[in-house]
Order: structure tokens, then C-alpha cells, then sequence
């Protein structure tokens, strides 16, 4: 399952939905509509704003599909159509949310990618200003008495 960049965006009028029961498990535990959705990998967060973005009616046969595809007939009771039809009643209206568009997506993940950059620009200025300094240190005499006894060696071969 990929984690989408749109996760973060949302808040919290998914979650009537998301930890909604489905049913119960055939070997005991109930199953919520979260651990379905990972279980068909696809990021839970991503899917409930997709549903919730549809048509009720799309969104209901998405749902139903999507439960029906679940492995080993995961639930028992009801039928996947009653289900998925109790279930999109939970999800937010239309337009009630910030369920942002897959160009917003893009656009918030890369943000990190300008800030690599920049870090990266600020690290090579750091290099190329110790590079000029410690030139800039080797080319300059290291003390006044090597600089003495430089300049009076010719005079004493004389």
C-alpha cells in the first residue's frame, strides 16, 4: 500500500466512515472498513476522498465491488450491496471537505524536494567558502620570523 501526500490534508470527517465495521471476520474479530481497504491495498484515506468526491450511486457500486473483492469471503451477514449502502451514507458530502485534486498532490509532494535543494545549494556555498579560505591561509606567510628568515638568507650568502 502506497502512502498518498493527501493523508495529511484531511482531518478528521473521513474517520465515521474509515472505522465503520463491515462485518464480522469468518475467524472471529470485526473487520473495518480501514483494514479492508489496506488489506486491498489502497491507502484508506485516498479511497474514502475518491468515494466521497462520486456520485452516491458510483460511490455505493464501488464500494459493493471493493467489499466483494475482499479475499476469502471476508465478512459474513449481510450482502456486500447492503453493506456498501450503509456505509456511503457515512461518508461527508460532497464539496464538506478538503478532498484535494491529484494536481494538489503533486504539488505538496514537492516541496521537499525544494527544500533539498536548497539545503544542498547552502552546503556547496559552505565548501566553496572553506576551499577559498584555507587557500587564501596557505598563500600567506605562517609567522614573522619564517618571513625574516627568508628575506635575510640571500644576504647572508654574500
Amino acid at each position: 500500500m502506497t502512502h498518498a501526500a493527501l493523508t495529511p490534508l484531511l482531518g478528521c470527517e473521513f474517520d465515521p466512515f474509515l472505522f465503520a465495521t463491515i462485518g464480522d471476520e469468518r475467524d472471529g474479530p470485526l473487520l473495518s472498513v480501514v483494514s479492508a481497504f489496506a488489506r486491498l491495498d489502497l491507502d484508506p484515506w485516498k479511497e474514502a476522498a475518491s468515494l466521497a468526491r462520486m456520485p452516491r450511486d458510483k460511490a455505493k457500486q464501488r464500494l459493493t465491488s471493493l467489499i466483494e473483492s475482499l479475499p476469502n469471503g471476508a465478512t459474513t451477514g449481510l450482502s456486500p450491496e447492503i453493506v456498501a449502502a450503509r456505509l456511503t451514507a457515512l461518508l461527508p458530502p460532497p464539496g464538506s471537505v478538503n478532498t484535494a485534486a491529484p494536481a494538489t498532490v503533486r504539488q505538496v509532494a514537492s516541496i521537499p524536494h525544494s527544500r533539498l535543494f536548497f539545503v544542498l545549494g547552502v552546503v556547496a556555498l559552505m565548501l566553496v567558502g572553506y576551499f577559498m579560505f584555507t587557500a587564501r591561509a596557505s598563500n600567506a606567510p605562517h609567522n614573522a620570523r619564517g618571513a625574516a628568515a627568508t628575506t635575510s638568507e640571500p644576504a647572508a650568502r654574500r
